[in-house]
């Protein structure tokens, strides 16, 4: 094994955090902000890229990957420099679930959605996957650019609402929301398709395409995409057309009539 194996236990059940149990000399490696607390004895360090390049350039080449998936070029390792087990934790940054995946029993690698990662054991790489298809690329919800998760340890992806992991058979298909998808083994066959019918696609609520994921593999589907979360609290904001002012407030409606609205 390339990676450091690390052992770990989730806690709570919307807005969950992983604790991640470190041996002496063993890593994480995070996103930067996704810190939640660390026992002492743990050393943290700002690195170029994602710590799974030797050399400069690898380095460089590394962090530019992550630099093209809109992610910033540091990531932070940190790691156990004294004896005994030590505990380090991350938080999900927004309600959700995270999922630990064991890409060595997933070929070795992921295809996720840019946003999904939240940490690793050192030596997992964090990469750039380009869709090759030009309407999966401007149509599928996640542009022309996905991460890929590689190497044979545990990397733990997060995603809104309840996550779903759905296994397809050899030709089997599903449509989901195109910002529904989180993750998916680069086995599955991903296009785009147009929702049938003028009235359906102008009227029906749930965008023009779908997401079409044809096994053999294994896909993760999410329940609340962050831009639907975001999109819903952003409506009901005072002073956004149609938003709410003074919600549950019986004084709401007088205090409109003063400010003349």
């Amino acid at each position: 094994m390339n990676n450091h194996e690390i052992d770990y236990k989730i806690y709570g059940d919307d807005m969950q955090f992983v604790e991640i149990e470190l041996d002496p000399d063993e890593t994480a490696i995070a996103e930067a902000g996704a810190l939640m607390m660390m026992d002492d004895g743990i050393e943290l360090e700002t690195i170029f890229g994602d710590g799974s390049q030797r050399g400069f350039m690898g380095k460089l080449f590394g962090a530019g990957k992550r630099l093209v998936t809109g992610e910033s070029l540091f990531m932070t390792a940190f790691t156990n420099r004294v004896a005994g087990k030590k505990h380090v934790s991350f938080a999900a940054p927004y309600p959700g679930k995270i999922i630990p995946m064991d890409l060595s029993l997933l070929g070795g690698k992921i295809i996720c959605q840019k946003d999904a990662f939240l940490c690793a054991a050192k030596g997992v790489s964090v990469g750039v996957e380009f869709q090759r298809k030009l309407g999966t690329g401007f149509f599928g919800g996640e542009g022309f650019i996905m991460e890929k998760l590689e190497g044979d340890g545990l990397t733990f992806v997060h995603a809104g609402g309840t996550m779903k992991e759905v296994n397809l058979e050899a030709g089997q298909m599903i449509r989901i929301d195109t910002g529904c998808l989180v993750a998916m083994t680069p086995d599955v066959s991903y296009e785009i398709e147009f929702v049938k019918g003028v009235k359906t696609a102008l009227f029906g609520g749930e965008g023009l395409f779908f997401a079409t994921l044809r096994g053999p593999g294994s896909v993760w589907v999410q329940s609340l995409p962050f831009s639907r979360l975001a999109s819903r609290v952003f409506s009901a904001m005072p002073g956004v057309p149609g938003g709410s002012r003074d919600e549950g407030s019986v004084l709401g409606g007088l205090f409109d009539f003063i400010d003349g609205k």
